[in-house]
């Protein structure tokens, strides 16, 4: 039998976590001096890390690293918090209503199959390098997790909790809101964590294609200017802002498991 798995002590993890932060850097910049691959596709970490002072400061692809971030994370929390509105309410709703469950379930199914990068095509014909197209893509990417995890909430409540609203008389919009809501929230919380994942991703690939600012945007003109140094500061911001978006959700998501038990 297999002995369940203990948390580590924070300080032993922060440990180990630097280990293999270390180890990782280390290798790369052994591979970067070895030689095996040119500097100009392979730049070693100092390289990327000057690089990055220099993008936070100087102008490259139409403005400084910080602005391309802001355009990105603008981008990314219009569409995370239009996903996320219409996605909890509408699961919530699915998971109460056995009707509208019925009704809108096929159509759903067949649509959160379609990856989020398919629906480029349609983006850049509707919206162009507008903040529309973007918007869109990161929506189809963050919608599913945030409606499926609602529905699931609300299908596991407790269904003496429900039967004693009703027997109190509750009308439906306040069962949703005041028994739904409250019961299905740490599930819900789960879902905007898979949700922002998702979507953070699906930004970048919109950049690569149909936007003229943001990191995405950036990292394609890096290559065509064969800057691969740039290249990878787009992606350690990438990177970072995804892991700071995580922390901030997983933090709230823990805090509302030992507050629901």
């Amino acid at each position: 039998m297999i002995a369940s798995r203990q948390p580590l002590p924070l300080h032993r993890s922060l440990a180990l976590g630097a280990i293999g932060t270390l180890a990782f850097l280390g290798f790369w910049a052994f591979l970067a001096r070895s030689g095996l691959v040119s500097p100009l596709f392979l730049p070693g970490p100092v390289a990327v890390a000057e690089r990055f002072a220099t993008l936070t400061e100087r102008p490259f692809a139409g403005g400084t690293l910080p602005a391309h971030v802001a355009s990105s994370l603008q981008r990314f929390l219009i569409g995370y918090l239009l996903a996320a509105a219409v996605g909890v309410p509408l699961g919530l709703m699915m998971g109460w209503s056995r009707l509208l469950d019925d009704i809108v379930t096929p159509i759903f199914d067949a649509l959160r199959f379609i990856a989020p990068i398919a629906w480029v095509p349609f983006a850049a014909l509707w919206f162009g390098t507008g903040i529309g197209g973007p918007i869109l893509i990161i929506f189809a990417g963050a919608f599913p997790p945030c409606l499926i995890n609602a529905y699931r909430g609300a299908r596991y409540v407790d269904a003496r909790l429900l039967e004693a609203a009703e027997m109190l008389g509750t009308p439906g919009h306040r069962m949703i809101a005041e028994v739904l809501l409250p019961a299905a929230l740490p599930s819900i919380v789960a879902g905007l964590r898979i949700s922002a994942g998702l979507g953070w991703q699906s930004l970048v690939g919109a950049e690569l294609i149909v936007a003229s600012t943001g990191v995405g945007y950036m990292m394609v003109q890096a290559q065509g200017a064969v800057s691969t140094a740039t290249v990878m500061v787009g992606m350690v911001a990438i990177g970072l802002i995804g892991v700071v978006i995580d922390v901030a959700l997983r933090a709230l998501e823990t805090r509302l498991r030992r507050h629901h038990g």
